[in-house]
């Protein structure tokens, strides 16, 4: 009997279809795998490709902060404003990020990485691409794939930058530009995601897309880290506050430090 193959899709998703990258990687044994960039003709289409998937990364909040929900709905009501909050204070004594700008999650992965803080989705720009992905979900859900927002179902949140900082890839400048610079740093980045997944090499046109183009690369990374979830190598919610907030801010799954567990098989 043959063991079916598993399949991850990452997104990384855009305000528009036209500048969302999507990548499918199939996942063979010992170590084989199979990977292409796949162009959706519309959000149908896109969501046939989760739905099909074992699961999906997606780079993009898939919830908003609690308190700032909060807050707007006690303005729109015109009753007394929540008081405003913080998240517990770093180790090195720096306080938490702003619980009204920040989800849980965000201040949990600011944490974990040492990098400045993610894209607010309640103030900054990330809020209209957070717009279309529950969208998304919520045509998911009403063709009966519910999608909840720990990551526990068909759509995990996941964080590019994060992931690579925590498999060790350390970068030398931004590779999300144009320039010749952020090219050799994508470059960079491809060449120790291959040394770290060991003899499953990269197919010679997706190392030439991801050169080419940061949200392709992306687009691999989130479905790398789709596969971390897959064999359980990421970190859940741990504590009730951390599971509450999950289910209704989103949770960014942050891999373990390790490429060569995405070989492992599924749990």
């Amino acid at each position: 009997m043959t063991r079916r193959r598993a399949v991850t899709v990452g997104v990384d998703l855009a305000a528009s279809a036209r500048r969302t990258a999507v990548c499918r990687v199939v996942w063979g044994d010992e170590g084989v795998l199979t990977a292409e960039f796949v162009v959706p003709e519309d959000d149908e289409d896109l969501l046939a490709l989760v739905r099909a998937a074992d699961k999906t990364g997606l780079d993009c909040p898939l919830g908003w902060p609690s308190s700032f929900v909060a807050t707007v709905l006690a303005h729109h009501q015109g009753v007394r404003l929540p008081p405003s909050a913080r998240f517990e204070g770093r180790a090195d004594g720096r306080p938490g990020l702003d619980a009204l700008r920040f989800r849980l999650t965000d201040d949990l992965t600011w944490k974990a990485t040492s990098m400045r803080p993610p894209l607010s989705v309640s103030t900054d720009l990330l809020g209209v691409v957070a717009l279309r992905a529950a969208r998304l979900l919520d045509a998911l859900d009403a063709t009966g794939t519910p999608v909840p927002r720990d990551g526990s179902g068909p759509v995990a949140e996941v964080y590019p930058a994060a992931a690579l900082r925590l498999w060790g890839i350390r970068l030398t400048g931004s590779y999300k530009n144009a320039r010749p610079e952020a090219r050799a740093v994508r470059e960079h980045i491809l060449g120790m995601v291959e040394a770290g997944l060991g003899p499953a090499a990269l197919p010679e046109q997706v190392r030439a897309t991801c050169a080419d183009s940061h949200d392709h690369l992306d687009a691999l990374v989130c479905a790398l880290v789709a596969r971390a979830v897959l064999v359980g190598d990421t970190r859940w919610p741990q504590t009730s506050h951390e599971r509450a907030a999950a289910r209704q801010e989103g949770w960014i799954h942050l891999p373990g430090g390790d490429l060569t567990a995405l070989q492992a098989r599924r749990r």
